[in-house]
């Protein structure tokens, strides 16, 4: 079975009640609600986490990688400014895919620039919670694909 971890960075705990013009009025266990939902019907075990502490995620996605699983991981600001969640998806060779529930290219410059995409597979930003859930479907696919090709042929 594929197993994903959805991990979640700074202040994801306070959707809902946070900037709700920006980010909604779904809040994180209404979106894992959502994702576990998906999850079901893709056959995929999933994960699902936040933390505010930058070392909590890199633990994660350490054991992600160590497990053999995807990541789909909003990293909120941590996106932005660490190194060290680079440093640990790169290390990890985990297919990780970057969400973000706003469009980060229409906000602010500091947003427009992340430290996840050139070690992610892909990005998708700005579908609110269905980011969340494309993100899951895209490293899906990918596990998928790359188990397929993984296998001797039968020939």
């Amino acid at each position: 079975m594929i197993n994903v971890h959805v991990l979640n960075g700074p202040n994801l705990n306070q959707l809902g009640r946070r900037e709700p013009q920006i980010y909604g009025s779904t809040t994180l266990a209404d979106i894992e609600n959502l994702v576990r939902g998906k999850a079901e019907t893709l056959g995929v075990a999933v994960t699902f986490r936040q933390s505010n502490h930058e070392g909590h995620l890199v633990d994660w996605i350490q054991e992600a990688g160590a497990q053999g699983a995807g990541i789909v991981i909003n990293a909120g600001a941590y996106t932005h400014t660490s190194i060290a969640l680079r440093d640990a998806i790169s290390g990890s060779g985990v297919p990780t895919v970057e969400i973000h529930l706003s469009n980060v290219h229409a906000r602010e410059g500091f947003r427009h620039r992340s430290l996840l995409a050139p070690v992610s597979i892909g990005v998708i930003c700005g579908f609110g919670p269905m980011s969340y859930l494309l993100g899951l479907e895209a490293v899906h696919h990918v596990m998928v694909e790359r188990a397929r090709l993984a296998k001797p042929s039968q020939h």
